[in-house]
């Protein structure tokens, strides 16, 4: 029952489909060359189906060519873009590079100059290692160290020996209960220490007695306060007090080979110390000034005695011939017990020298 409805449906479209078509009729007689006609129309269709399909197939291959060559086209793009990235980190290597290798280059040159520097330095220092070894040898050998040591001891055992000579003919010694006055009064006090009162020893000597050299005694007072009724034998003492002094500071000084600062003109009891001072002329310059203060070094001379001369000139020699005791007794290495002390400083120096330890000493 279900399937006649359907069969009517079917069969109204079939009959409108063939309202919509124009039906030709043909005559029999045409038929054959009808035929023939829808033949060769069949066939050419074919062929042209045909050729379609192949038109189809050649450009289906030619898109798919095509889209790989695209892709290939994009892959050589990005490769070539790789490429350029490649060749700009190269050239900024290759930047790099000459910089490094320049920067090599002068470091390998410096260090060139330097190891010829140092295979010099190599040289002069085994040069000096054997001059080092050689002056070893000497020293080790007969005419060594030990020899110059032997023979430094003999000179100060001689040194020793003349100036213990001198020390004989001009003893310093303290005159015990005699009445005691100061060596330079018209100078400042001072001190081994430094100290107003001075030390403690050399009070307690200058309390016990007056130091004399060859039995005379040397008293600054007239020198100070020379008036009219000043005694001349007490001026003539100290004078030829002090003309033994000069010649026992000279007679040191030669043995010890020491030059004064200031010199000494002897003349006995009338003695003379320079003072030497450089005057230079304002108007030298260049390369004359060397020459030129030389030539106007002046030495004045400041007498030792009173004998008509000014007391204020000589107690500046007193002071100046003190200084050359200092500058023994340095060389010595001992201290100066101050500038009023001209004396004490002596008895000092003699002591000192004529000790063991002076000939032990370098």
């Amino acid at each position: 029952m279900d399937a006649l409805p359907n069969l009517r449906s079917s069969t109204t479209c079939s009959k409108d489909k063939v309202k919509d078509l124009q039906v030709k009729i043909i005559q029999w007689e045409d038929f054959e060359q009808e035929l023939a006609r829808l033949s060769s129309l069949s066939s050419a269709l074919h062929q042209s189906q045909q050729k379609k399909l192949a038109l189809q197939t050649h450009l289906q291959t030619l898109i798919q060519v095509q889209s790989e060559s695209l892709s290939r086209k994009n892959q050589l793009d990005e490769i070539s873009e790789r490429v350029q990235l490649r060749k700009l980190v190269m050239g900024n290597m290759l930047m790099q590079a000459k910089v490094v290798e320049e920067h090599a280059q002068t470091k390998e040159d410096h260090l060139a100059t330097e190891i010829k520097s140092l295979l010099v330095s190599g040289t002069s220092l085994s040069v000096a290692r054997k001059r080092l070894q050689e002056s070893g040898r000497l020293l080790a050998g007969e005419k060594g160290l030990a020899r110059l040591s032997a023979l430094q001891k003999i000179l100060r055992v001689r040194q020793q020996h003349m100036i213990s000579q001198v020390a004989y003919l001009y003893p310093v010694k303290t005159l015990i209960g005699a009445t005691q006055e100061l060596e330079l009064d018209s100078f400042p006090s001072g001190s081994r220490s430094g100290t107003p009162g001075g030390n403690i020893d050399e009070n307690k000597s200058r309390n016990q007695g007056t130091l004399t050299i060859s039995g005379v005694q040397l008293n600054m007072l007239p020198f100070t306060q020379m008036t009219f009724f000043t005694d001349k034998k007490q001026i003539q003492g100290s004078t030829t007090a002090l003309g033994y002094i000069a010649h026992v500071i000279s007679l040191i000084a030669s043995y010890l080979h020491v030059p004064l600062r200031y010199p000494l003109r002897l003349g006995g009891s009338h003695s003379y110390i320079k003072d030497c001072a450089v005057f230079n002329n304002p108007t030298s310059s260049g390369s004359n000034s060397t020459s030129l203060a030389a030539a106007n070094k002046k030495c004045l001379e400041f007498p030792l005695f009173l004998d008509g001369q000014d007391a204020t000139r000589a107690a500046y020699a007193i002071f100046l011939l003190n200084k050359d005791i200092e500058q023994l007794l340095n060389y010595v290495g001992i201290e100066s017990l101050g500038p009023r002390h001209v004396l004490a400083n002596l008895k000092e120096l003699f002591k000192t020298i004529l000790s063991p330890e002076f000939i032990e000493s370098d």
